[in-house]
């Protein structure tokens, strides 16, 4: 029997970051969505139904601070694991993050294998598939 792949839904709006870990997921066995930046997530995490959400946190339009609000305060989204994937690495920030209730900080530069164990991680202690 197959398990159903695990739903990432990746938010970045650098190219050539979200393509990274994109294809770093897929070679993984992920399903992988992505969304440009806080407002596309947003419209798209309710259809998806990711199992997790890897965010960025500064974006256009909607910055990742922002969006985490938002998913947490939407009861299709707010038990979704959230990993902030972000440059900002003061303790504030970090800080700042937990207040929201997101799941997990990567800063960049960041190790894909190191992201992927993370996604990992949180996805089984949310009792998702593996």
């Amino acid at each position: 029997m197959n398990a159903l792949p695990t739903r990432v839904l990746v938010v970045e709006d650098d190219d050539v970051i979200r393509e990274l870990i994109r294809l770093n997921l897929e070679l993984e066995g992920f399903e992988v969505f992505t969304a440009v930046d806080g407002r596309d997530c947003l419209d798209r995490a309710a259809h998806i139904a990711p199992h997790v959400i890897t965010m960025d946190v500064m974006m256009p339009r909607m910055d990742g601070w922002t969006a985490a609000e938002r998913l947490r305060a939407d009861t299709r989204t707010r038990d979704c694991p959230i990993i902030l994937v972000t440059a900002r690495t003061q303790a504030d920030d970090q800080r700042r993050g937990e207040r929201i209730g997101v799941d997990a900080y990567v800063t960049k530069p960041f190790d894909p294998d190191a992201l992927i164990d993370v996604i990992r991680e949180l996805v089984d202690r949310a009792g998702g598939p593996a």
